[in-house]
Parts: structure tokens; sequence; C-alpha cells
């Protein structure tokens, strides 16, 4: 083996590596834009976490708020409505966990775990029917609850599931109230 055969090899190792690199590098121009189109948009990540007045909602009322693009009800429940929800048996819920993102998952979908205070006023929860994602109607439904006109969901006046193709209870997002009238989604 001569001196001139190392040094071709030498070239030709440094060409292998030098179209190797640049392959990388080009791969990664053209996977980028792919992979960053999967990231949340400006005006989503601006919605990440809003905060809502609740001054005017008086007991037996609600208001629907668009959070992260989806509604969510923010309810002021009457005492009639806290006494028919808390006297529900949970063992007798299509659905009987709760899905608050409050509380540590796997516990029972009692009232008590659903609403945001522990004196069961309000109630926040997302707004999307849990069948195929279409905004039930409130203070309908057989249960005094949510209702869902497209396929006949009905939700009691906690949000959970009591009769219809829906397989879950309308899910509970993050919430806190920040003050005496202002509730922080997220």
């Amino acid at each position: 083996m001569s001196h001139a055969d190392d040094h071709q090899g030498t070239r030709r190792d440094f060409l292998y590596y030098a179209t190797a690199g640049a392959g990388v590098v080009v791969t990664g121009a053209a996977v980028w834009p792919l992979v960053n189109q999967m990231n949340p948009s400006a005006d989503v990540l601006a919605l990440a976490s809003i905060r809502v007045d609740v001054s005017a909602v008086d007991p037996g009322t609600q208001i629907t708020v668009l959070w992260q693009g989806k509604p969510v009800f923010i309810r002021a429940r009457t005492e009639e409505e806290i006494a028919e929800a808390r006297a529900v048996d949970v063992s007798d819920l299509p659905d009987p966990n709760h899905e608050n993102a409050n509380l540590p998952a796997g516990g029972p979908a009692t009232d008590e775990n659903r609403a945001l205070t522990e004196d069961g006023i309000w109630l926040v929860q997302m707004g999307v029917c849990t069948h195929l994602g279409c905004v039930p109607l409130g203070d309908a439904g057989d249960f005094g609850g949510w209702f869902c006109p497209c396929h006949g969901s009905h939700y009691d006046t906690s949000g959970r599931i009591r009769r219809g193709p829906a397989p879950r209870n309308l899910p509970v997002p993050v919430a806190s109230f920040v003050d005496e009238t202002t509730i922080q989604l997220g």
C-alpha cells in the first residue's frame, strides 16, 4: 500500500462524511416544517389561560365562554339543583368516574368532585357532548341539566351522563377562583 492510497482513502472518507452531513441537514430542513405545524397556533396559545367575570351570573343561570376553541359552561346552581345532583347514587351512573382536571384521576363522579366550590354553587365544565362533539343545551333534558339534541344524550345538573349514547360525563377543565367574581380557566 502506497502513500497515495492512504491519501485517497482520507479524501474518500471526507466526501462520505460531507455527503452524509449534507443529507442530514437537508432532511432536517425538510422535516422541521412538518413537525412545527403540529405546535399550537398563536391564537390557541393566547387562550391557554383566560379569566372570566362571573359577577353577573345569577343562581340558576349560566354563561358559555370560548376557551381553546371549545365552549365552556359556567353555571351558578340553585340549592335545588345542588341537592338533586348530590342525591344521585354514583353507582347508578353510566360513567361513575369523574373527569375533573382539578383533582387526581380515578375518583367517583360525585357532585362534590365535579363542583368548583365546596358549597357546590359553581359548576364549570366543557360544553362538548362526549358522544360526537355537539354542544348540549342547558336547562334541558330529562334530568334538568343539559341535553344534546343531536343524538339524545341527557346530562344531570352536575354534568354527568344519565341517558343516551354519550359514553362519558362532561369533562371539568382546570379552573379556579382568582377573586370573588373571577374564574380562571387553564
